[in-house]
């Protein structure tokens, strides 16, 4: 497999820098074994059937932007100059590692701050990124960043508009509550409570899991042979109940569909053995074509980067022909891509889903 197997030309005006509003009228692209039907989020239900259960992915994105000053005594009088922090993640010794922009303008032991009473010291430089540690921790650390910092947009996002106080809102899960990722598990983004409360009516269950989405999520995939690439790590848990419900609703025969392309590699991960099982640690579990998947049964997932990882995942469930297929349609058709785009179910086994919408 090559590089150049998982690339498509995408139109740039297709590449979404707002959300739909509400939530789940977004495009939902519907592909059930060779058939595609185009249809929106809230018709999601007539897809689903009672005893499906949906994996949720609940972690939550803390502001991890932060733009701040480097004052340094020369010659020539005081000097400053702005650096540019994204949080990645914490050490087991509370520090955070973060890509710090510029960084060869920060020098290890000088102080970064931040406003709002947060300032940093530069510990290490380490593969390129710093190593920070904050002058504050718990819930002051919290409150300081909340205040201080941006949402994390993606880089395709954020090199056409800065994140504003909409996207506190609207990069953020409505079932969001372990905090720690630095961004979002964006299929999610269409589910708003009313939705949630209906699928629920009509049979649909829940399951909540965390995985912590880093920054290593948008890094390119620069080796020709996709295989020798490495992932990132990033921490996730499957509770013992969380496992015990997707164990059930595999011996119910119910359909196990995870929102996300991060709560799929989650429970994949706590699969490895054959069977889901209580997990909890760091994964860097790498998906592409000839993967055999143990719980996953569909994904809901939005529409990805050319030569991406998420590309090789969702080749991987539904075949490379067939995604080509699905995105080709999904050009065609003007859907809106990546974080804040439409949406799209991919059932590799059509079953006895239903048949709202129009299909081609």
């Amino acid at each position: 497999m090559k590089l150049s197997d998982f690339d498509f030309d995408l139109p740039e005006a297709l590449i979404a820098t707002r959300p739909a509003r509400p939530r789940p009228s977004a495009r939902l692209l519907v592909a059930r074994g060779d058939r595609i039907t185009d249809a929106r989020v809230h018709d999601l239900g007539r897809y689903l059937r009672p005893g499906d259960r949906l994996i949720l992915n609940n972690t939550k994105v803390i502001p991890a932007r932060l733009s701040g000053l480097r004052r340094r005594d020369s010659a020539q009088g005081e000097t400053e100059a702005r650096i540019e922090a994204t949080l990645l993640d914490a050490t087991p010794e509370g520090d955070w590692r973060a890509m710090i922009k510029p960084l060869k303008k920060l020098r290890t032991g000088e102080v970064v701050r931040f406003g709002a009473g947060l300032e940093a010291i530069l510990l290490d430089k380490e593969d390129g990124q710093g190593v920070l540690r904050f002058n504050l921790s718990g819930e002051d650390f919290d409150a300081a960043l909340n205040a201080a910092g941006a949402m994390p947009l993606p880089p395709y996002i954020a090199s056409k508009r800065a994140a504003d106080a909409r996207d506190r809102d609207d990069y953020q899960t409505v079932f969001a509550k372990e905090t720690g990722a630095v961004a979002a598990p964006t299929a999610s983004l269409h589910f708003d409570d009313a939705l949630l409360a209906e699928l629920a009516a009509q049979g649909v269950a829940f399951t909540e899991v965390t995985l912590h989405v880093g920054a290593g999520t948008f890094l390119p995939v620069k080796v020709e042979d996709v295989t020798t690439h490495r992932m990132h790590a990033e921490w996730g848990e499957v509770s013992p109940a969380a496992a015990a419900e997707i164990a059930a609703t595999k011996a119910q025969g119910g359909r196990v569909i995870p929102v996300g392309t991060t709560a799929l590699r989650l429970i994949e991960s706590a699969a490895r053995d054959g069977t889901i099982a209580p997990w909890r640690g760091e994964t860097d579990i790498f998906i592409y074509p000839g993967f055999e998947f143990r719980v996953t049964d569909a994904l809901m997932t939005n529409f990805h980067l050319p030569k991406s990882t998420l590309m090789m995942l969702v080749s991987a469930l539904m075949g490379p022909e067939r995604i080509k297929d699905i995105y080709t349609h999904a050009i065609r058709n003007e859907y809106r891509f990546f974080s804040y785009g439409d949406s799209s179910l991919l059932v590799p086994d059509a079953g006895d889903a239903g048949d709202a919408g129009e299909e081609t």
